[in-house]
Order: structure tokens, then C-alpha cells, then sequence
């Protein structure tokens, strides 16, 4: 933990939304090291709840509340006391919402909107929503309604400095063994001897682990001013290596591939950033800070600004590709790898 971070987690309050997943989880583990005033988990599972409530059960400095981000007045009353707001709620299954379009809109659009209406009428000083590479350039549902997200948050970023509520967000790829990714999928497959299956073996995506993502988000909750989209540089893999990778690892499981087709709303790559998103960014140790198209006094002076050269998307096919030594030691340091048995 870099010291810059300690001064906005010691005695403060969060509110996590979506806190019940897998990036909630985890960024709640890393703020109750540095000793949080309290840690508000909202979401609407109670079963998830009850879960994570027995995982963190030797620790008194959360607080669960059963709450959807579609219900304004909930998520107000959550908000009261609260400092900074990690927004992770959101609709992200690329098929699902291809099926039920108007459900992503509620979640991922107007949930969004419900999160930066609650933290105005709070004390909320930063709200830092989680986006993703689906809503660059989007071809689907979930990456449009995540898209419309980025820039709610972006705008009321650029518009609310009166009110000194920093509206950020960060935007990065497939995290490795998250709810609803490949990884679990993979070796849900292998550990009832199915086939893994592949949409496409040409493609690309890019990869991280969830403590880079906690880490950038606690990058952008100490260095945010408003407005910024934060982005990491991470590098990326194929598809059908990652597969083979977990093949390999577990040789006595006997797993192959199989080609299934590309499913409804899938790309064959990935963007991270676009070119025009290059020329209004900054770059830094690890990371990309896209800075507002519309700058401000706070923005400038935060940042030094420099037009650039580089006009060339950050794209999974573009990016450094992992091969399979790199994936397979990726992989064996993530928990579901450990314990698959």
C-alpha cells in the first residue's frame, strides 16, 4: 500500500455498490488493513450477503444493506456519512444483456445516475465508478449502457467542482477469475470432464488480476479531481491460450478445446482506449489518465497537459501479448487455481 493511499481510507467511510462480488470483496480485504471508519456494502442478494458477511466475520467495521442501485431513495439513505462511493454495480453478462436490454439500461444507466444523485445530496467527496473495455467502441448492449455510464460520470466530473465531488471513473479488461469470466467457466468444464469451449481462436482479450484493478482504483480515489477515465496498461492473451494453459496445468483432467462460435454481442478484440482518447490523455507509471475533453482549472492544475503524438488505439491485438509460460504463472496465483482439485 503506497502511503498517498493512507490518508483516504484511515477513519473514513465507503459505500461499495455491487459490494457483494468479486472486485467488492476485494477492495473491501485491502481498505480493512488501513483501518476504515466503515465499509458500506450495498447490493441486492442477500444470499450473497450472507456469505460474504461469514467470510468477513471477525471484522465489526462493515455494515450490509439490501439495496438495488435502480431504488434512488435506498441508495440515498445508504449514502449518509459516507466519503467515498466505489461504484460496482452493474448488469456486465454480454449475452444476458443482449436478451434483456432494457434491464442493463435500468442498472448500468440509470443506477448510475441514481449513484451521482445520492452522493449530491451526501457528503460524498469522490464517487469512482467501474467501467470496461466493452464500453469502448461498443458493439453490445452491456458495452453501450457502460459506455452512457462513463460519461454521466465524466460529465458530472467536469460539472459539479462548486459541490467538490470528484465523478471519475476506471475502465480495464477481463479480470482473471471474476464472476462470470472465462476462468471458472474453463474449469467448471474441466472438473466434469466437458470440453472447454472456445468462440473464436483468434480471439484476444486483455487480462488482470483483481489486485491491479483494487490497485487502480485506489490510484484514482487519491489522484482523481473529476472527470478523468483511468487506465491501466496491462497487457493481454489469446483466448485458446489461456484454454490450453489450463489444459496443461491439470494434465490428469484429459481436457481438450472446442470451437462453439462467436456468441450474440462478441468481439474478436478488445479496446482500451481509443486514438482520439490518446491525444487528450497523460501517461504514468502503470496506468493512462484520460483527461475531460472539456479541462478546468482543478484539471490543469493537477495536470500538465501536452498534446501528443500517438493516435493509435490500445487494442487486445495491439497490446503485449502473454504467452502460455506467462499465463500459467498468472494462473497460479489465482485462488479458484489453487483449490481446483
Amino acid at each position: 500500500m503506497k502511503q498517498k493511499y493512507l490518508q483516504f481510507i484511515k477513519g473514513k467511510s465507503f459505500l461499495i455498490t455491487g459490494g457483494t462480488g468479486s472486485f467488492g470483496k476485494s477492495i473491501t480485504t485491502e481498505l480493512l488493513k488501513y483501518h476504515p471508519k466503515i465499509i458500506k456494502i450495498y447490493s441486492r442478494s442477500e444470499d450473497k450477503q450472507e456469505q460474504m458477511k461469514y467470510q468477513f466475520r471477525n471484522n465489526n467495521g462493515l455494515l450490509f444493506i439490501l439495496g438495488d442501485v435502480r431504488d434512488l431513495d435506498q441508495l440515498t439513505r445508504a449514502m449518509e456519512g459516507v466519503d467515498y462511493v466505489f461504484h460496482a454495480a452493474a448488469q456486465k453478462q454480454v449475452p444476458g444483456t443482449e436478451h434483456n436490454v432494457l434491464e442493463a439500461v435500468k442498472t448500468n444507466v440509470l443506477g448510475a445516475q441514481n449513484v451521482i444523485d445520492a452522493s449530491r445530496f451526501s457528503t460524498v467527496k469522490k464517487a469512482i465508478a467501474i467501467s470496461t473495455d466493452k464500453a469502448v467502441e461498443p458493439i453490445n448492449a452491456m458495452g453501450m449502457t457502460k459506455a452512457i455510464q462513463e460519461r454521466l460520470f465524466v460529465h458530472s466530473g467536469m460539472t459539479l467542482q462548486t459541490r467538490k465531488i470528484a465523478f471519475s471513473c476506471v475502465r480495464y479488461g477481463n479480470v482473471l477469475g471474476s464472476t462470470g469470466s472465462v476462468l471458472p467457466l474453463f474449469l467448471h468444464q474441466l472438473a466434469h470432464r466437458e470440453p472447454l469451449t472456445l468462440t473464436n481462436r483468434q480471439m484476444t482479450r486483455f487480462i488482470i488480476t483483481l489486485d491491479q484493478a483494487v490497485d487502480l482504483v485506489l490510484t484514482a480515489l487519491a489522484d482523481s479531481v473529476g472527470g478523468e477515465i483511468f487506465i491501466p496498461k496491462i497487457p493481454s492473451h489469446l483466448l485458446s491460450d489461456l484454454a490450453e494453459s489450463v489444459i496443461e496445468m491439470f494434465p490428469q483432467k484429459k481436457g481438450r478445446v472446442i470451437v462453439s462460435g462467436i456468441r450474440i454481442g462478441e468481439k474478436i478484440h478488445e479496446t482500451l482506449m481509443t486514438p482520439n482518447e490518446r491525444v487528450t490523455s497523460i501517461e504514468k507509471s502503470g496506468y493512462y489518465i484520460v483527461l475531460p475533453a472539456i479541462s478546468n482549472r482543478e484539471i490543469e492544475k493537477k495536470f500538465s497537459i501536452e498534446p501528443k503524438g500517438i493516435f493509435q488505439a490500445f487494442s487486445s491485438d495491439k497490446a503485449e501479448m502473454l504467452a502460455k509460460p506467462q499465463l500459467k504463472k498468472i494462473l497460479e496465483h489465482n485462488i479458484l487455481v489453487k483449490n481446483f482439485t
